[in-house]
This record gives C-alpha cells, structure tokens and sequence, in this order.
C-alpha cells in the first residue's frame, strides 16, 4: 500500500509539473516577462506549495520542528539532488541574473535563518514576520528589475495564442497534482520508513525533503525537455527562498519553532555549504554553465549528507 501511494505521488507530480511549466511559459510569453523571472516567481511559488503545506500542518498539529527539518532538507535537495540530477542529464546555462541578484539573496536568507535561531535554538513568529518581509523585497526586486529585453517574445509559440482563461486551468491543475501527489508520496514515505524504525527528525530531513522537492525535480526535468533553461535554474534558487521566507515565515508566525541542535550544528550548515558548492560550481572552470561533471558533484555529495544523516 505504502509502495502504491508513493507511485502514485510521483505520476501526480509528474502532471503537476508538466503544466507548471506550460503556464509559466504561456504568462511569460503573454506579459513580455522573462522565463527566468516567471520561474522565480510563479513556478518556485507552486513548487514550494507542498513545504508551505506539510509545514503548516505541521505547526496546526503541534509539530513544528518538522517545518525547518522539511525546509532546510529540502533546499538541499534542490540543489543536490534536484540541480545535481538535471545538471547531469543536460547541461545547463546559468543566467547572469543568477550571480547578481538571485544566488545572493538565497544565501542572505539562508545567513539570516541561521543569525535568527543560532543564539537561543528558536524561530519566534517576530522572525518569522522579518522572513517575510524579506521574501516581499526579493519578489519586488524581481518584478522591478525585469528587463523585457530578457523576455522571449516568440510569434510562432502556439502558448502565445492560450487564452488567459486556458492559462489559469493550467495552474489550477498543477497546483492540484502537485499538491496530492506530495501529500501521496509523503505519506507513503513516511509510513514505510516508520516501519523500519528511523526518526522523525531522520524522515523530515531526508524522506519528506525528498517527497516535496520532488515537485521542483518534475518541474525542472519538464523544463529541460522542452528546452525551458532558465525555468529550470529560475525555479529551483527561487523555490528555496520561498522555503525559507514563505514556508518557515509562516509557520514561525502560527507557531514558535524550538530547534534541535543537532539542526543548527549539522543541517544548517550542510545547507551553507551547498549553496556555496552551487555558486562555485556556476564560476569554476567554465562560468554560465553547469556540466554533468558539475551535477555529479553536486549528488554525489547529496548521497554524502544523506549518509551522514542516517548514521549520526
């Protein structure tokens, strides 16, 4: 049974991300936006739909440890796992946006979640409103700076004659599939790995991490077989500053989060090291492009923390 809904999870996803990607191309293509704007904004937004969720339920049912295991594990799955895989299957251009504005605030944020609960092991909902209003700067910022010139325009695109009504369907399903084919493939994960006896703390940040970035894998993978680049990239850097300034900004408001230490003295910091790995991979030796040397990189040291975190 187990087996069956985590199958199902990932054939929901699967849509889900087919159709994130249709929109966003589709609203990109009708507002003059860039697709790398549009996949920092709408897709990272839908993506990180299923941590903003299992996180809240996790607050509303007393358990809001899970909400910062979930996030911090999934932002670095995103990278590691999620980038680490699509990088290897197809190599991938970065954006110069990337370097200038997109890389520096996710590691800002990742800094500032570690200033906030480093000295007392405590995310207050205080906190938690400051993460917000630092993800409405980010999301202004975005929208702002867009340049047109960085917009794909193309004529002959047969997503530029969807109407907006088609459009909004589109959205509407992915954010369904997304949504239960997270909620199957969690649920599936989790009870199968409670029958082998693994932590809650274990589960949250490796399997539920894994279950909800899988919406970002399916997204990303879709984006690279229809070509989407800078989708791919755009999502992935966004989805994990929405992590942090939606999903862990929320929660901390509904509900003070207590961190373990073992959190800030490991996963934290295996979080800061994957976002320095990404930049450094973007620049070293080839700048603007991520080979699948690079990606293997990038999972093999995923299976590293993964490891780390089972056997610790």
């Amino acid at each position: 049974m187990n087996l069956a809904m985590i199958f199902l999870g990932f054939f929901f996803l699967v849509i889900g991300g087919e159709f994130i990607v249709r929109s966003s191309v589709a609203l990109s293509l009708k507002f003059n936006v860039s697709k790398f704007v549009i996949g920092m904004t709408v897709v990272s937004f839908a993506t990180s739909l299923p941590e903003l969720i299992v996180s809240v339920n996790a607050a509303l049912n007393n358990s809001p440890s899970i909400a910062i295991n979930n996030v911090i594990g999934s932002n670095i799955a995103n990278i590691g796992l999620v980038l680490g895989v699509i990088s290897v299957l197809g190599n991938i251009s970065v954006d110069n946006n990337f370097y200038k504005r997109d890389w520096p605030w996710m590691f800002f944020l990742s800094i500032a979640l570690w200033l906030f609960i480093a000295s007392d092991n405590l995310l207050s909902g205080y906190e938690g409103f400051f993460l917000i209003i630092f993800l409405s700067a980010f999301i202004f910022g975005v929208l702002k700076r867009s340049n047109s010139i960085e917009s794909i325009n193309d004529a002959n695109n047969k997503l530029t004659k969807a109407s907006n009504f088609k459009v909004f369907i589109w959205l509407i399903i992915s954010t369904i599939t997304l949504y239960f084919g997270s909620e199957f493939l969690v649920d599936g994960a989790v009870n199968l790995a409670k029958q082998i006896n693994i932590s809650e703390a274990v589960i949250s940040v490796t399997i539920v991490a894994i279950g909800t970035s899988v919406p970002e894998l399916a997204a990303s993978l879709v984006a690279i077989v229809k070509k989407e680049e800078g989708i791919s990239v755009g999502n992935l850097i966004g989805s994990n500053i929405f992590n942090i300034g939606s999903v862990l900004g929320v929660t901390a408001i509904i509900k003070d989060i207590q961190i373990a230490q073992e959190i800030i003295q490991r996963d934290i910091v295996w979080m800061l090291i994957f976002a320095l790995i990404v930049i450094i991979l973007a620049v070293i030796p080839r700048k603007n492009y991520l080979s699948g040397f690079k990606g293997l990189i990038m999972f093999s040291m995923y299976l590293y923390f993964i490891y780390i975190a089972f056997v610790q």
